[in-house]
């Protein structure tokens, strides 16, 4: 019972704007929200200092999300977090950062001297070393690219009376993803580490590994808190994946089983001296593919299983 409270609580939250171009704004706590249908998951927290975006959406899906902004308050972007180095989290960066407004001013109110290094006093763009890299070698703009970069595990910061944690995740979904704790709010936003709508790509190739999607997802576990004992009041820590609906704990561990449990089958038919095509034809993740799989389209069952299987053999 307390399981089924928890699920459906954290599928209720109440949807304040539903555009007509598909964009969704669904308040998540008292000031923070998720905007989905933009690309990747938008984490929106808003306060006296400003917006704090965590990611940012599709360049073609900018004008959208600035609508919805706009709508919930009339002060400008501080910052844009990036989790994830995906087109669809970070191709709003240029955008929705000149919409914004710098924290560094003087005391006239304007950038003055610092507009140089502030893009022209946009609003800040904070990411992982990895996402400036990745996005440098994707060839995105000057403009586009995170302003303040950190290479360290963690990044600390605090807007709106709140502090915001960013934790960088190695080898996981790629080589560049992190996730985004606001402490107060209570809420994990993520990359594409989580997809609720299929099987976690597993980019190989962009560094990613399945160990480390495992160890990512076990992390986001560990920074997410049940609604024990008083399950009838909330549903504990909410966490805004990359794509799909808003979570809670309980589902976070369901995933998570279900990726190491598809990883343990593919090891255990590697075990058996079984190739690739051997093992996709043993459908190794049959019991979860009604819910996670697809024959057709960019992610499919098999191209999970291949990036299992060539992460698994690549690290012997």
């Amino acid at each position: 019972m307390a399981l089924a409270l928890a699920t459906i609580g954290a599928r209720s939250r109440t949807v304040v704007d539903a555009q007509e171009g598909g964009l969704d704004v669904v308040k998540v706590r008292k000031s923070f929200y998720m905007i989905a249908g933009a690309g990747g998951n938008i984490g929106v927290q808003v306060g006296s200092d400003g917006i704090v975006l965590v990611n940012a959406g599709t360049a073609q899906a900018t004008d959208q999300v600035l609508v919805a902004l706009k709508k919930l308050t009339d002060l400008p972007i501080r910052y844009i977090i990036n989790a994830d180095a995906g087109r669809d989290f970070v191709g709003g960066n240029e955008k929705l950062a000149k919409a914004g407004f710098t924290i560094f001013t003087n005391a006239l109110g304007n950038t003055g001297f610092v507009g140089a290094m502030t893009n022209g006093g946009a609003a800040a763009i904070l990411a992982h070393e990895s996402v400036l890299d990745r996005m440098t070698k994707d060839g995105f703009s000057a403009a586009a690219a995170p302003t303040e970069a950190f290479y360290a595990r963690r990044k600390a910061l605090r807007m709106n009376d709140e502090g915001i944690e960013v934790l960088y995740q190695p080898s996981a979904h790629s080589n560049a993803d992190s996730f985004v704790l606001f402490r107060g709010s209570d809420v994990v936003v993520t990359g594409d580490v989580m997809d609720t709508r299929r099987f976690p790509v597993i980019d190989v190739a962009g560094g990613g590994s399945i160990q480390g999607e495992i160890e990512a997802l076990n992390k986001l576990i560990e920074l997410t808190i049940a609604p024990t004992p008083f399950i009838y009041k909330d549903v504990g820590t909410y966490v805004v994946p990359g794509h799909g609906r808003l979570s809670e704990q309980q589902e976070v561990v369901e995933y998570r089983d279900m990726v190491v449990i598809v990883r343990d089958n593919v090891a255990d038919l590697l075990a058996q001296k079984k190739t690739l095509e051997q093992i996709k034809a043993a459908r190794p993740a049959l019991p979860y593919e009604t819910r996670y799989g697809s024959k057709t389209g960019t992610w499919t069952t098999d191209m999970f299983i291949e990036a299992i299987y060539k992460s698994l053999t690549s690290a012997k």
